[in-house]
């Protein structure tokens, strides 16, 4: 008998023994931080619904779009003949010159939709494009995505992120290069510095822009695109539209076009539960007989700080489990390769900050674990989307003191 068959019961939050408001304030707190936002257990726990996939027939095919035919042949090297939903409906209002607002997933072809039409509009003239990602990750994996679908262009991008070489950074931008890609810290610093000026760029993407805000960025983002050509072509993608993201939007987009192509809510397909740990047991040794279940084959595991991370790899490591740690404590360098170890199944488990909520894209993740409760709720919507993607079922554990 599995683990999840015999434990579900003590698993199950106890109703009869709510723990108070406080509960979270027990839990590993570093000092300075901010106050973790109470969260009723109840919202841990909720079955997955297998949610039907719906078959979108586009009205297109990347051969329909005027695009220059090297963008056409990289798209069939890839293997795409047909555009994804967002894809199909954003390209022929991009490539009109209209603003664009897009209400999308990870994971359903963002980057094209709007990596084609300001690689066409790169390719026919002077234009440049600044893309604004949340994390260091997404930012790499938007410019690998570009320069597939620019390959034989001879296209310049520079990847303005930190924990990478202040000095590679500005070389590439004394390139002068047609993309430029970067997180909103790191862009500003370039901006400060003098080593970046937009007033030419003439194309803005903000992706994942409700995550951005989340994170803190509103006010960066706000003076970049105060920075930018005045006539300039914007997208926002987000996965939500929230107060915030709608006044960032009202303040800078232009008669904006709206294309959404949400399907369901995040957690829709993921089975929720929580871990009661009890005074006198031991929580390692508890997420220790969670690890060893047969069930559980690539997982991702939440801890609040970076000493608390690597505190609990190494544990896990000890006890000859295959784990690694990613936090924003490591250089671009070493995050790359424990999440690149973690793709190539070298390692199963990846303890992570929320750093790795945002912008990681692994479509086989079994599980997560939050093994310290997460700051808001919104962030515990961002952990465990980390699996349950691609149509399959996910897993996702949060342990309660």
């Amino acid at each position: 008998m599995s683990y999840y068959a015999s434990n579900s019961r003590s698993r199950q939050y106890d109703r009869s023994s709510r723990p108070s408001r406080s509960y979270q304030n027990n839990q590993r707190r570093s000092r300075g931080a901010p106050k973790k936002e109470y969260i009723n257990p109840d919202r841990f726990i909720s079955s997955a619904k297998q949610v039907d996939k719906v078959v979108y027939i586009p009205k297109n095919t990347f051969d329909d779009f005027a695009i220059n035919p090297l963008i056409k042949r990289n798209l069939l090297a890839k293997g795409f003949s047909e555009p994804s939903s967002i894809q199909d409906q954003t390209i022929p209002v991009a490539l009109s010159g209209r603003d664009v607002i897009g209400i999308a997933d990870t994971g359903t072809g963002k980057t094209a939709a709007f990596g084609i039409p300001i690689l066409q509009a790169a390719m026919t003239s002077d234009a440049r494009a600044l893309i604004i990602a949340p994390t260091r990750e997404l930012a790499q994996q938007i410019e690998v995505e570009l320069e597939s679908l620019s390959k034989g262009s001879n296209m310049r991008s520079a990847v303005l992120i930190g924990g990478s070489s202040m000095g590679f950074q500005l070389r590439q931008l004394r390139a002068r290069p047609q993309l430029v890609i970067g997180t909103p810290g790191r862009i500003k610093d370039h901006i400060k510095r003098g080593t970046l000026r937009l007033e030419n760029f003439k194309f803005v993407v903000l992706d994942e822009v409700d995550r951005m805000l989340d994170m803190g960025f509103i006010n960066d983002v706000s003076s970049i695109l105060e920075s930018l050509h005045a006539e300039r072509q914007s997208f926002f993608f987000s996965a939500t539209m929230n107060r915030k993201v709608s006044q960032l939007i009202e303040t800078f987009a232009k008669e904006p076009i709206t294309i959404s192509v949400k399907t369901g809510e995040t957690g829709e397909n993921i089975n929720q539960d929580i871990v009661r740990v009890t005074s006198g047991s031991s929580k390692i040794s508890v997420l220790h007989d969670i690890l060893i279940d047969n069930q559980v084959v690539k997982v991702i595991i939440f801890d609040d700080t970076q000493r608390a991370v690597e505190s609990l790899s190494q544990e896990l490591v000890t006890r000859g489990f295959k784990a690694d740690a990613i936090h924003g404590g490591k250089s671009q360098g070493q995050r790359q390769r424990s999440l690149s170890k973690f793709k190539q199944n070298e390692v199963t488990i990846l303890v992570a900050t929320d750093v790795a909520a945002r912008g990681i894209d692994v479509s086989d993740i079994t599980h997560v674990i939050n093994y310290s409760t997460p700051q808001s709720y919104s962030d515990y919507v961002h952990r465990i989307g980390r699996t349950g993607r691609a149509g399959k079922i996910g897993h996702a554990l949060t342990f309660i003191s």
